[in-house]
């Protein structure tokens, strides 16, 4: 018998870019790996259309995205999660939620493009740099071996790890191959 997909939920306060940009690449990249959730402390209501048009630019499925609660995933009857991921940033005094239960809790902060001013060609290169820096770290949780997750301690220090992350290309559009 096969293990179960590991559950991971990206958790923000609104629900709108990061946590998006993370749940759409890892449901498309993860394969029967992982299944990708995301949720907000206080979801905006709507996901960024930046956001979206970023997803679509690389061929990221968007159907079903939509800014929600944490609320959902916190009922009696919600699939349990494996992993909770953080995305906020601290640095920029962002609050980030405080969860509770039995799963690994770890945080890959990152600026806000939502939060970023200025024309649509400067709101997208944000995304775009969100996106970059998302998808170097969804690459590294991929090319974890199946066996780290045998072993929760080791487990929580290479995610950690993985939450420093950054592209190596800083010009170029960072990498879009996985396994």
């Amino acid at each position: 018998m096969s293990q179960r997909p590991y559950r991971v939920l990206f958790l923000c306060t609104g629900n709108s870019a990061r946590s998006v940009l993370a749940e759409a690449t890892l449901r498309a990249w993860a394969g029967h790996r992982f299944e990708a959730f995301s949720a907000g402390s206080q979801p905006a209501g709507r996901v960024n259309p930046f956001a979206l048009e970023r997803l679509a630019a690389e061929g990221i499925p968007t159907t079903g995205l939509r800014s929600k609660s944490w609320d959902e995933f916190a009922t009696a009857d919600a699939a349990p999660m494996d992993l909770v991921v953080t995305v906020c940033d601290a640095a920029a005094s962002e609050s980030c939620p405080v969860v509770f239960g039995d799963f690994l809790r770890v945080h890959w902060g990152l600026p806000d493009p939502a939060a970023v001013e200025g024309s649509d060609e400067d709101r997208r290169e944000a995304f775009r740099q969100a996106h970059r820096v998302v998808k170097a770290r969804l690459l590294a949780l991929l090319a974890l071996p199946a066996d780290a997750w045998a072993d929760r301690a080791a487990l929580k220090g290479a995610l950690d790890r993985i939450g420093l992350v950054e592209p190596e290309d800083a010009g170029g559009n960072g990498a879009t191959e996985h396994d």
